[in-house]
C-alpha cells in the first residue's frame, strides 16, 4: 500500500507506538522514525525501534537539511511537537513556536515535495481556554461532571465536538497547533495533498515519560511509585477537574483505519479520545493508583488555578465513529493498570527520569 512512512517525533510516546504498529501492519514497507531524542527518557525508545526493523534517523524538523537525511517518502504522520500547554507562558514563546509551528511547516513542505499522505496529530488543546471553562458542569462528589443540557454550539453531554468555537485564547501550545493544522488544509487545497487532522485529547499508556505538565497519567502513578510529592492543583485544590482518556495502542488501531482509507482524505478534522466512558476526575485517578498499586501517599492541595488550566475536557467520538466504526476498547483502570506494570518491570531503568 505504501512505500515509505515517515513518522516525526517517532521516538516519542506516541510516535514511537505507531511507528511500531504500521511496521507490523505494512510489512513490506520501510518506516523510518525521524527524532531529535530532546525529551528526556525518548532515547529509551531507539533500541525498541531498532528491535521492530523500524529504521531511526535522528535530527530536527527546524532544520531543514536534517530532515533531507529521510529520502522519498509517501506517507507523513506528524507527531513531533513541543506538548506543554505551560511552554512559553513565561519568558519567550519563540521555541515552542520554532518547533509546532516552523517546524511543522518544514514537513509540510517536504511533503509537497514528495506528493506524500499527512496524518497531522493535533490537541484538544486547539480550543479556547475561556469557552472551555464555560461548559456548563455539576459538581458531583469526586468530579465535575458535564451537564446534559449545553446551551454552547458543540458541547454536549457526551463532550466537545468538532463544531465547538475556536474563537478565544487557548495557549502557544494550542495557537501553534491550530495555526498548523490551518496551514495544511491550505496544502491539501492548493497542492491536492492527502490530508487528515486528528485532535487528540489526554493519551497515555507504557513508556509516556509523563511530566506535570503533559502525561498526567504516567506522571501521577510515578509519584506514587518514585515517593514524589503530589497536589491537587488549582480549582479550589479538589482534584476533580476531568479528562477523558484514550489509550495508545486504541489510538493506533484508529491510525491504522485511517491509512487503510487515505485516498479518500479530504483535509477531515476529528477529535479522537476516550470518550465519555472512560472520562476520569485526578481525584478518582489517585484512587485507581492506590488500589493498583497498595499505596496511599500523602497529597497536598493547591487551590489557586493556572490561567491555563481547563475544568473539564471530554472528546465527543461520534464523528470519527461514524466515519470509521473506531471506538476506544480500554478503559481507564486497564490503561493505570498497563502503565504501573511497566513502571514495575522497568523501576530502575525509569528511576532517573522520575524518580
Amino acid at each position: 500500500m505504501f512505500k515509505h512512512i515517515l513518522i516525526t517525533g517517532g521516538a516519542g510516546f506516541i510516535g514511537s507506538h505507531i511507528a511500531m504498529r504500521a511496521r507490523e501492519v505494512w510489512k513490506n514497507c520501510e518506516v523510518t522514525a525521524f527524532d531529535n531524542l530532546s525529551r528526556r527518557g525518548s532515547e529509551l525508545n531507539v533500541p525498541r525501534l531498532n528491535a521492530a526493523d523500524v529504521r531511526f534517523v535522528k535530527g530536527d524538523i527546524r532544520t531543514v537539511s536534517h530532515l533531507d537525511k529521510v529520502g522519498h517518502f509517501d506517507v507523513l504522520i506528524d507527531c513531533a511537537a513541543e506538548p506543554s500547554v505551560h511552554a512559553g507562558a513565561s519568558g519567550s514563546p519563540r521555541e515552542v513556536i520554532d518547533i509546532n509551528l516552523t517546524g511543522s511547516i518544514n514537513t509540510f513542505e517536504k511533503a509537497r515535495e514528495h506528493g506524500a499522505t499527512v496524518l497531522f496529530l493535533s490537541t484538544s488543546r486547539v480550543y479556547p481556554i475561556p469557552a472551555l471553562n464555560g461548559v456548563a458542569f455539576e459538581e458531583q462528589e469526586t468530579r465535575f461532571a458535564l451537564s446534559k443540557r449545553q446551551d454552547m454550539p458543540g458541547v454536549s453531554g457526551q463532550g466537545i465536538a468538532e463544531e465547538f468555537t475556536l474563537t478565544g485564547p487557548r495557549s502557544f501550545y494550542g495557537a501553534t497547533k491550530l495555526a498548523a493544522e490551518l496551514l495544511l488544509q491550505e496544502y491539501a487545497f492548493n497542492y491536492g495533498l492527502p490530508v487528515l487532522i486528528n485532535r487528540c485529547g489526554l493519551v497515555a499508556g507504557p513508556w509516556q515519560m509523563g511530566r506535570v505538565d503533559q502525561g498526567i497519567i504516567a506522571y501521577w502513578l510515578a509519584g506514587y511509585l518514585y515517593d514524589k510529592p503530589l497536589c491537587y492543583t488549582g480549582f479550589d485544590g479538589l482534584g476533580k477537574q476531568i479528562r477523558d482518556v484514550l489509550h495508545v495502542e486504541d489510538l493506533c488501531d484508529l491510525v491504522v483505519l485511517q491509512l487503510q482509507d487515505s485516498e479518500r482524505w479530504k483535509g477531515d478534522i476529528y477529535n479522537v479520545g476516550g470518550g465519555l466512558e472512560n472520562a476520569v476526575s485526578i481525584r478518582e485517578l489517585n484512587r485507581m493508583c492506590s488500589e493498583i498499586s497498595g499505596r496511599q501517599p500523602g497529597i497536598s492541595e493547591k487551590p489557586d488555578t493556572s490561567p491555563l488550566d481547563v475544568r473539564m475536557y471530554v472528546s465527543d467520538n461520534t464523528r470519527v465513529s461514524a466515519r470509521y466504526g473506531w471506538a476506544p476498547s480500554t478503559d481507564v483502570k486497564t490503561t493505570v493498570s498497563s502503565l504501573y506494570t511497566w513502571f514495575d518491570t522497568h523501576k530502575d531503568t525509569l528511576a532517573p527520569i522520575f524518580g
